[in-house]
């Protein structure tokens, strides 16, 4: 695997979700550095800001204040700079039209958070994988939403 550090920028405003997203990124056998932003104002400053280098994928819950993911990903797909940022949108719901609208409105991967925090360890590491060799390109619908792999 690649020893390349992955910048993964996390925005969450669920204390307890951005634990267990830092706890599972520690026990995986790669390399990265996380940076946590908790709502979709402060996500967009970051990205915007000429100070920061962009990340090499974004985690986005859709739920989020004072900026929701739904808005964050539609702000991201119009910038030039920002366009082909890796987002995954993640969520507790599970919802076929949300689905839908995240896949035709540009993100690349929708993951369902689990409960278990072994498999939430197992779709982070999946999914980073996946980003590594800089597969950036949205997959067709029927590969859009990501599942833990038995």
């Amino acid at each position: 695997m690649s020893t390349k550090t992955l910048n993964v920028l996390l925005a969450d405003d669920d204390l307890d979700d951005c634990i267990f997203f830092k706890s599972a990124l520690t026990e995986l056998a790669l390399s990265t550095h996380l940076t946590v932003v908790h709502d979709g104002e402060e996500l967009m400053l970051h990205l915007n800001s000429t100070n920061n280098r962009l990340p090499d994928v974004l985690f986005l819950d859709i739920n989020m204040p004072r900026k929701n993911g739904f808005e964050c990903l539609a702000e991201i797909k119009k910038n030039e700079q920002l366009k082909n940022l890796p987002v995954i949108m993640f969520s507790t719901s599970f919802e076929q039209e949300v689905v839908n609208l995240l896949h035709k409105n540009g993100a690349h991967y929708f993951i369902r958070k689990p409960s278990e925090f072994s498999q939430f360890k197992k779709i982070i590491q999946q999914t980073l994988t996946m980003i590594i060799p800089g597969n950036i390109v949205q997959p067709i619908r029927e590969h859009f939403v990501l599942t833990v792999l038995v």
